[in-house]
């Protein structure tokens, strides 16, 4: 038996052509290629992925419904150096001008909070990252 026999290729086409997301698409259509009797070997050098890759997304087809096997996993990454409660200070925090804070400046910064979250909170954060804090608490608004 080959992987993939249960899985129906017409339903595989039917979310390729919804699909909205690139990842989800190259999925996709690895699956039906691979349907199509394209082998693991050449879909991992036509999609530049590791043959790993390449199996574990077609394990993922045999194990899951077609929605969930094209989405990616929930990884946890690293927790919040702020706790949720800092966190909810912070943005009360940015909705006021940092003169309000004795800062110089009539709008937060990278920099301006980068400084504003070491010296109230002790958490230390780089450029980058206060950009994306920053970014992050805006669109929540």
């Amino acid at each position: 038996m080959n992987k993939l026999d249960e899985v129906d290729g017409e339903a595989l086409r039917r979310t390729l052509d919804e699909a909205t997301d690139a990842k989800a698409a190259k999925r996709l259509m690895v699956g039906l290629a691979y349907k199509q009797g394209v082998r693991v070997e050449t879909l991992a050098e036509w999609y530049g992925i590791p043959r790993s890759t390449v199996y574990s997304w077609l394990d993922r087809f045999e194990e899951r419904p077609i929605d969930e096997a094209i989405e990616d996993e929930h990884r946890p990454g690293r927790p919040p150096k702020l706790a949720p409660g800092q966190r909810a200070d912070l943005e009360r925090t940015l909705r006021r001008a940092p003169g309000a804070f004795g800062f110089e400046g009539s709008s937060w910064t990278p920099a301006l909070l980068q400084e504003y979250v070491e010296q109230r909170f002790g958490v230390e954060y780089s450029l980058g990252h206060a950009r994306r804090l920053l970014r992050e608490i805006r669109n929540d608004d």
